[in-house]
């Protein structure tokens, strides 16, 4: 009857625990103002969530997921997120007793000899302690303090998200640099054949006297100055493999089949939806609006550790013969202790008015996040609407010196110009053509910026481990 009394105390106790009085002030609208839409609105079907396959290259999307498995950053985010899983395990722990060996557990064996015409006697003697302990949760101090820890986890996990989001952009725009200057050697080599070509014509004029050796040395400059290109277009192409194989988490060189010859043409700008939208898609808005909220939950602890609280401990002690009825008769001892702080130098309140300063700076943080990917997705409509002008503008103006080329050579060969007018629209012709080259690899990447910058949910799919992607076709 008397351990049942303890028992009707113990957990009356630990349902008192669960009353809590300290919970986190909730914030109205957190992330500020926000527009009721991006200044270009007139977008054009869904954003595809695996966004890289709208380009129909299977490559790229094979160095994607080998990106996503093996990247090093990607890797060093998972750890991470196992250090802050395990510290919220060690958060929650303390929502339950502990439970250990004392000190006075021991054992000892003696074997004595009989009297004349008896056996040896061996005697065992054993003593079994055990201790638990439990702190009353009464101003959910330790509620506060798992809340905390669960949205550090929750914090982390968006972080890794925003990890893949990032490498899986940086892939992009390398693969599509890669091409780039592919395109353009290439191009350098078609014009240097060109340029040698024309260099012929007016060797074959200067030979039959009908130009100067002026007209000569200048075509002969223009084919030196293409050659001279042709090495630091081979280097940058180098050097961009070797970013992405790093990216890869590879050792550079590598051998990365890059085999496209072509830029992917992008289509029209998809619908985008609404700025609000940013704030469920974006993985960085998510993780900061996390960690806003497990500052305040610390702040609501800190409060919550200025008050009293109570521990209670209970013990039982079994020698020899008492093991037989240790599930029978477990508690032999309680006790309790109050401890309630009375002066300790404002250092308590000091720690309340920090965390409150802490949560005031998660909150300017969170707001940053949020107006810079507002910025980043407004900057990636601009940018791509007005390369698309500039294309245009550029397609005209190298129609116009094509034509113009194609009247300069014909009156030099009438023998009604020199050559200055030829060579000039060479030049122009040849820059223009190099010029659309990098103009097109920038409206791609102005794309795969649009992408990234409205974030998705692709990220989930990510395997635990590896950070492998589902196919999400």
């Amino acid at each position: 009857m008397k351990y049942k009394n303890i028992y009707a105390v113990f957990f009356s106790l630990l349902l008192f625990s669960s009353c809590t009085f300290f919970d986190p002030v909730l914030r109205e609208n957190p992330e500020g103002e926000m527009p009721g839409h991006f200044s270009l609105t007139s977008g054009e079907g869904e954003i595809p969530e695996q966004w890289w396959k709208s380009f129909e290259d299977k490559q790229l999307d094979q160095l994607i997921r080998e990106a996503l498995k093996e990247n090093f950053n990607l890797q060093e985010a998972w750890a991470r997120l196992r250090q802050v899983k395990a510290v919220a395990v060690q958060a929650g722990a303390s929502a339950y007793p502990d439970l250990y060996l004392d000190g006075d557990t021991s054992y000892g064996r003696q074997r004595s000899k009989g009297d004349t015409g008896t056996s040896a006697r061996t005697v065992e003697n054993y003593s079994l302690g055990l201790l638990s302990s439990y702190e009353l949760d009464l101003w959910g101090k330790i509620r506060s303090e798992r809340e905390a820890a669960a949205l550090a986890v929750s914090a982390s996990q968006e972080d890794m998200y925003a990890a893949a989001m990032t490498i899986a952009a940086a892939v992009a725009e390398h693969w599509t640099e890669i091409i780039s200057r592919g395109m353009q050697r290439r191009l350098l080599e078609k014009q240097l054949r060109t340029n040698r070509t024309y260099l012929e014509l007016v060797e074959l004029r200067f030979f039959k006297g009908m130009v100067s050796a002026l007209d000569v040395y200048q075509q002969k400059q223009v084919v030196e100055e293409i050659r001279s290109k042709i090495p630091l277009v081979e280097a940058q192409e180098q050097l961009l493999r070797h970013e992405l194989a790093l990216l890869l988490g590879k050792t550079a060189p590598y051998p990365l089949e890059i085999s496209r010859r072509e830029l992917p043409e992008p289509g029209k700008i998809p619908a985008i939806g609404l700025p609000a939208d940013l704030l469920s898609m974006r993985p960085d808005i998510r993780a900061a609006g996390f960690r806003l909220q497990a500052a305040d939950w610390d702040t609501a602890a800190a409060r919550a550790d200025r008050l009293p609280n109570i521990r209670l401990s209970a013990g039982a002690l079994y020698g020899t013969d008492e093991l037989d009825l240790i599930f029978d008769n477990w508690l032999l001892r309680l006790t309790g202790s109050l401890s309630a702080p009375l002066f300790d130098g404002k250092r308590r309140s000091a720690e309340v008015e920090r965390r409150r300063a802490i949560a005031d700076e998660k909150l300017m943080t969170y707001r940053h996040i949020v107006y810079t990917a507002l910025k980043e997705a407004e900057d990636a409509l601009i940018s791509e609407e007005k390369q698309r002008q500039h294309i245009r503008a550029l397609e005209l103006q190298m129609d116009a010196a094509r034509k113009a080329l194609n009247h300069a050579r014909e009156r030099y060969r009438k023998g009604l110009s020199d050559y200055l007018p030829v060579l000039t629209q060479i030049l122009s012709v040849q820059n223009l053509e190099r010029n659309m080259i990098e103009r097109r690899s920038e409206l791609l990447i102005d794309r795969i910026s649009l992408y990234r910058a409205l974030g998705g949910t692709w990220m989930k799919d990510t395997g635990e481990k590896k950070g492998d992607i589902k196919d999400g076709r």
